[in-house]
């Protein structure tokens, strides 16, 4: 079986990229890591993405006159690399109508609460605050809601401490290896000829 050619996006330091590189590198994932796109200049997953020998496109959204005209650039850049599927790894930017209309049912995203509870950007502070105790991650599909779609796989901890930055430590490792499982699980389910 031919490997998936796979974007990933990424805001920050990109401990979720390199989980994704390393387990497409290890054979773990039936894919090839051929973009990563960020929109901060100067984040530390640039670095991680020159690391491995991942083509970049870095982008300043300010830079164009609206969230269409950046989306249209990633959608050629992505269709030059010959992606197949994108990956959300920490990008923090909701995804609009120009990338959803050429990608839609091929958008992973992992966010750091068990949805559909607590959606948007501090799941983990919102989660924390509330007093759950039992915390989790999702990997789901995006739609054109926040943090909505379909639900592709989950996992849980309890946690009866009092230290959010514990709690948060706890929940990058879940992702780490949930993230990978998850994407190779749905490329197993994608047909030959996406």
């Amino acid at each position: 079986m031919m490997k998936r050619k796979i974007a990933i996006f990424a805001s920050g330091s990109g401990t979720n990229f390199e989980a994704l590189v390393r387990a497409c590198e290890r054979g773990d994932v039936n894919g090839e890591v051929v973009l990563m796109v960020c929109d901060k200049a100067g984040a530390k997953v640039i670095e991680r993405a020159q690391n491995h020998g991942v083509p970049t496109f870095v982008f300043c959204a300010k830079d164009y006159p609206d969230k269409a005209s950046f989306e249209r650039e990633i959608c050629g850049r992505l269709e030059s690399a010959g992606a197949e599927l994108v990956c959300l790894a920490g990008y923090m930017r909701i995804v609009g109508e120009t990338l959803l209309g050429r990608y839609g049912g091929r958008i992973l995203n992992i966010h750091p609460a068990l949805l559909p509870s607590f959606k948007g950007a501090h799941a983990i502070d919102d989660a924390f605050a509330f007093g759950v105790k039992v915390f989790g991650v999702t990997v789901h599909l995006i739609d054109n809601t926040i943090d909505g779609g379909t639900i592709v796989a989950q996992s849980a901890f309890e946690y009866y401490g009092n230290d959010r930055d514990e709690v948060e430590r706890r929940i990058h490792e879940v992702e780490h290896k949930l993230y990978p499982w998850a994407l190779e699980e749905f490329i197993k389910g994608l047909p030959e000829n996406v």
